[in-house]
Parts: structure tokens; C-alpha cells; sequence
């Protein structure tokens, strides 16, 4: 199978029949909504890329007939914002999956509900950079954070400086002590 194809207008169907192989890498600017959670690089720093891995084959389903398969591998390093020191940190987000493709979205429907793996509609010219894109961002860490951070973090609203250079309040019962004598 000729392996130049566009990832918008994958060959899902021949590349499954095929039992075929494929590999490359993605600029992470193709994928805007990923992209989007990267925070931006400086700009002598290489462009981020999302690599990619896909296999395909026919499967035997219970009816005899055959479903195409895909396995589906994807990773990307991602500078994220980490939650505890708000500084920014690079983050490694990747998946490694199985999918099952079938004719229509009503049964895609009922038997993604009573299988394990994914279940998902197959097309003539399927869309595997969307495919990629939502995975990845399915694995994005929930709390990205440095294991430890570069630096200390901070525990403490106010400087103790602040604390001394307000005036000190009066005491509201003071008035009643005053009236008591």
C-alpha cells in the first residue's frame, strides 16, 4: 500500500485490508486544540511533534464477517503549566490503543456499550489526525506538576513585612471596658 496519505483523509478500510504499517511525526501546530493547552516555546526552541504509530488488519467478528482494526500509538511532549509552582514543565503525554471499526453509528453505539475495546465508525477517508488529537488530549495529565519543583514554593499569602507595616486595630471591646468603669 503506498504509504503517502494525509491524516485528515486516512485509508482506513484499505489500510486495514492491507494489514499495513505506518509511522511518522505531526507538527503539534496541525493540531490546534492540542496545541492549544501547550504553553508557547521561545523561538529558537524546535518545534513540538507528535509521533505517531499505526498498524491495521482484518479481524473475524462473531458473524464471520470481517472488521478493521486499527492500533494506534501517539506521543508528544508537552510544556505545560505545573499546579504547584505555577512555573512551566514538560510534560510527556502518549497513548497506546486498540480500536474496532464498524459499518454504522447505531451499532457502533450498542456494542461500544458491551465491549471492552473502542468501537467506532469506520469511512472510506477517516479522519486519524482528530482520532490522535483526541486521545491525546484524553491523556493529558489531570494535575501536571515537576516531581520536584525547580523552585521553593511558596506556602505564604503575605510577607511578614506586611504584616508588622499595618497599623494596629483597636480592640472593638476596648470601648465597652471603657464604659464598665
Amino acid at each position: 500500500m503506498n504509504n503517502d496519505f494525509s491524516l485528515n483523509h486516512f485509508p482506513l478500510l484499505a489500510f486495514a485490508r492491507d494489514a499495513a504499517q505506518t509511522q511518522g511525526c505531526v507538527p503539534l501546530a496541525t493540531l490546534a486544540r492540542l496545541a492549544g493547552e501547550s504553553r508557547p516555546l521561545e523561538s529558537e526552541a524546535p518545534v513540538p511533534e507528535v509521533a505517531y504509530a499505526v498498524s491495521g488488519e482484518l479481524r473475524s467478528d462473531a458473524s464471520g464477517g470481517e472488521e478493521p482494526w486499527l492500533q494506534l500509538r501517539a506521543e508528544v511532549v508537552l510544556r505545560l503549566v505545573c499546579q504547584r509552582c505555577l512555573g512551566e514543565v514538560d510534560c510527556a503525554v502518549s497513548f497506546d490503543r486498540s480500536f474496532r471499526f464498524v459499518a454504522s453509528e447505531a451499532l457502533a453505539e450498542v456494542e461500544d456499550e458491551e465491549s471492552e475495546e473502542d468501537v467506532l465508525v469506520a469511512s472510506k477517508s477517516y479522519d486519524l489526525g482528530a482520532l490522535i488529537e483526541d486521545e491525546l488530549l484524553l491523556a493529558l495529565p489531570l494535575v501536571p506538576m515537576h516531581p520536584v519543583c525547580p523552585q521553593p514554593v511558596r506556602l505564604a499569602v503575605a510577607d511578614p513585612d506586611f504584616e508588622q507595616s499595618l497599623p494596629e486595630k483597636p480592640n472593638p471591646f476596648a470601648v465597652l471596658e471603657k464604659l464598665k468603669r
